[in-house]
């Protein structure tokens, strides 16, 4: 089933709240019925470093289980944002077990060690949720996540390694063959990059690419 971006999708509303709430049965329907299509569209983006996982995308499965569980939190009623969000994220899980693979670090995707709120990211969810119920930190850090996952893939490895993992910048540098005083620039303008792109999603939403 194709949709046009804008539609309004009770199902994938009500789902995502559901799963929000701590029901599983929302989150393995979420992940079941788009299954198919994420596991095609992940392997084609991703090609050999996907098989670095093993010999089929069951990953993806995994990946994207864990990526609705403990990944930045969103609501949209548009199933077509929701499949192109979801396979971002999931895309981002799977290098970053990649990079941990290669640097010998132990490891899954990536978790939160604490709670944060679902931020709508089209106009139809943002009439029918209420951010101004939430702290504004947990909503700001909620912004944040979701802008991050959009970011391109050498800023968003920047800001990971060092507001993750707590790198120096010299560590940083020689992660990347880039000198400290490089990498240190590249990540302001990183920084710079997430501050812009949280605007972007909070003005006109998320906005998936054409695939």
């Amino acid at each position: 089933m194709s949709e046009t971006p804008g539609h309004h999708d009770d199902e994938t509303f009500a789902l995502l709240r559901r799963t929000h709430a701590g029901d599983d049965e929302a989150l393995r329907t979420l992940v079941a019925r788009d299954l198919e299509w994420l596991k095609e569209l992940v392997h084609r983006r991703l090609g050999a470093r996907l098989r670095q996982f093993g010999e089929t995308a069951d990953f993806v499965q995994d990946a994207a289980l864990r990526a609705l569980r403990y990944g930045p939190r969103f609501i949209v009623v548009d199933r077509a944002r929701f499949r192109a969000l979801l396979a971002r994220i999931v895309e981002n899980v799977l290098c970053d077990a990649a990079d941990r693979v290669q640097a010998q670090r132990r490891g899954g995707g990536r978790a939160h060690d604490q709670e944060t709120v679902a931020v709508p990211l089209d106009a139809h969810a943002a009439s029918l949720t209420s951010p101004s119920a939430h702290a504004s930190r947990q909503e700001e850090r909620a912004w944040l996540e979701i802008a991050l996952e959009l970011l391109e893939a050498e800023d968003r490895r920047l800001i990971r390694l060092r507001e993750w993992d707590r790198l120096d910048f010299d560590a940083i540098g020689a992660r990347l063959g880039l000198a400290p005083d490089a990498a240190r620039m590249r990540f302001n303008r990183a920084l710079g990059r997430l501050a812009r792109k949280v605007v972007a999603l909070r003005s006109a939403g998320f906005q998936p690419d054409a695939d």
